[in-house]
């Protein structure tokens, strides 16, 4: 992001200039989480993001390195989304944001178990999952 687009240099603000929105952080959590790489696949989540919103959110990410965009292998007519190291670099603020949702809010049962493994052994489970989205990701 270009200096003159920032609000302030402070770090916070910053990267809130990128992905403080209601929708970017979701994009990247359904990147990292649940796998899910096309356009349709976005659409398809709990939250029903609408299709204008999410074509803006999917550009900012990728302008700003977070995310990638891809051919699709099995069509011409779809484009696979996939995260940058950058973006994979969120799965501390991504596992740290679940742990203290979980402090405050009722969970499901699959985002439970998440929990219980980074509980178990949280450095561990970010140098797995680290390695396994940069394998997804091609950047291994």
């Amino acid at each position: 992001m270009s200096e003159l687009k920032k609000r302030s240099s402070c770090p916070v603000s910053s990267s809130l200039d990128i992905w403080g929105d209601k929708w970017s952080l979701l994009i990247v959590r359904d990147l990292m989480f649940a796998k899910q790489c096309t356009y349709g696949d976005f659409l398809k989540s709990a939250e029903k993001i609408a299709t204008n919103i999410l074509a803006s959110r999917l550009q900012m990410l990728e302008e700003n390195g977070i995310i990638t965009k891809l051919e699709h292998p099995d069509s011409k007519a779809k484009v696979l989304y996939k995260l940058t190291q950058k973006g994979i670099d969120l799965l501390p603020l991504m596992v740290e944001i679940n742990l203290w949702a979980e402090k405050y809010f009722s969970l499901p049962k699959d985002r439970l178990a998440i929990i219980t493994e980074v509980k178990k052994d949280k450095e561990g489970f970010l140098k797995a999952t680290t390695k396994e989205l940069q394998r997804n990701s091609n950047l291994t």
